[in-house]
């Protein structure tokens, strides 16, 4: 983890668009030796939509991106490529601030934060999608897979950690209690 790393508070849903000017603007100012990476953390989130399960990506921290730069950045640093690359950096459209300034200098992550946040560990296997939860208690959803296919049911209860609902579905007219998984449903 070679230079020093900063997190960019920018306007959420523009990650990319951020991403792609700041990074034009580090070609058009020759700036590759001070400012050598630009990053969106990106994870796969699993929905439903439609009937069809659908795997996206979406940025892991929306409203942030991660910036590698050779130099400590600011505008009271002793180098002038920190100090000019502070301004690049503070001047592109959609560039809200630096997150952790000290001051008027923003304050480096350590090397574990930002392998936390990038998720490097090679130990660590790749974690299936996060579904992303658009259910409450209470919705009226309807099952699209599995054996109760087809039937509707009401939203008793929802367990984020094992990814499962908890609902009462109507069989022959009896309300039964059945526990299916996120994919498994669709808002009725």
């Amino acid at each position: 983890m070679d230079g020093y790393w900063y997190i960019i508070h920018i306007y959420s849903g523009h990650e990319k668009k951020v991403k792609m000017n700041l990074e034009q603007r580090v070609s058009a100012l020759a700036l590759h030796d001070e400012i050598l990476q630009v990053i969106v953390p990106m994870k796969e989130v699993a929905s439903v939509k439609d009937g069809k399960k659908r795997v996206q990506e979406r940025p892991s921290y929306p409203g942030y991106i991660l910036i590698q730069a050779c130099h400590e950045l600011g505008p009271e640093v002793e180098a002038d490529g920190g100090r000019r690359s502070w301004y690049i950096i503070r001047e592109t459209p959609g560039v809200m601030g630096f997150v952790g300034a000290s001051g008027s200098n923003p304050t480096p992550l350590n090397e574990d934060e930002v392998k936390n946040i990038l998720n490097l560990s090679s130990d660590e296997e790749k974690d299936e999608p996060v579904p992303t939860v658009d259910f409450v208690v209470g919705d009226q959803v309807k099952v699209i897979d599995g054996p109760f296919n087809g039937f509707g049911g009401e939203i008793r209860a929802i367990d984020l950690e094992r990814q499962r609902l908890h609902l009462v579905i109507s069989i022959f007219g009896r309300a039964t209690p059945v526990e299916l998984g996120f994919l498994e449903v669709e808002q009725h």
